[in-house]
């Protein structure tokens, strides 16, 4: 049976979130994050029987995988083609784009001086550096735990392992991130 409209609606916020973090900055000249779900969702849409298909998946991780296909595509067709290059393009808005900013970036950025910014930005770059260091499958489960804010017991069910089994390979992929942390830099827990 295939999900309704609102089901599907349901997921929109974590999309979003998702599509925010994860749409290159070169794309995002050309395309927004609400952009990204509206085409997942039109794809849901047009596919029911991959919805459908293995009830066993939760929703949102199908959704997530429609999400990350809509992103290769865009790709695709924007910074592959012949067309106008998108690495030549130049925003007119005069700062960041504000969208792609949380609320809570927005109020530091107010409060903090530049070398606090540019601290912040360092340790952004350094985290994001210590994780595409890490085995890829550390890296997932640890995506799915922060970032996609899923459950333990989600996890388990997207990656396909006992409940038991994913919080080992959480806590080992933490373990891993705070070594390599510590390696990289003076970084202390």
């Amino acid at each position: 049976m295939s999900p309704t409209p609102e089901a599907l609606e349901a997921h929109r916020g974590r999309l979003s979130a998702l599509a925010r973090r994860n749409l290159s900055p070169i794309l995002l000249r050309r395309v927004s994050p609400e952009d990204v779900v509206q085409e997942t969702l039109a794809s849901a849409c047009a596919h029911p029987d991959f919805l459908a298909n293995r009830p066993d998946i939760p929703l949102y991780l199908k959704l997530r995988t429609l999400l990350f296909q809509t992103l290769a595509n865009l790709q695709r067709r924007h910074l592959q083609s012949a067309k106008r290059d998108a690495y030549k393009e130049v925003s007119l808005e005069d700062g960041p784009n504000t969208e792609a900013q949380s609320t809570w970036e927005r109020f530091a950025a107010a409060v903090t001086g530049p070398v606090t910014h540019a601290a912040r930005q360092d340790r952004r770059a350094l985290l994001r550096r210590t994780l595409a260091a890490l085995p890829e499958h550390d890296r997932q489960i640890l995506e799915l735990r922060h970032f996609d804010g899923l459950s333990n017991l989600d996890c388990a069910e997207a990656l396909g392992l006992s409940p038991k089994a994913a919080s080992l390979r959480y806590v080992r992929a933490l373990q891993r991130l705070q070594r390599l942390l510590l390696e990289l830099t003076e970084f202390r827990p």
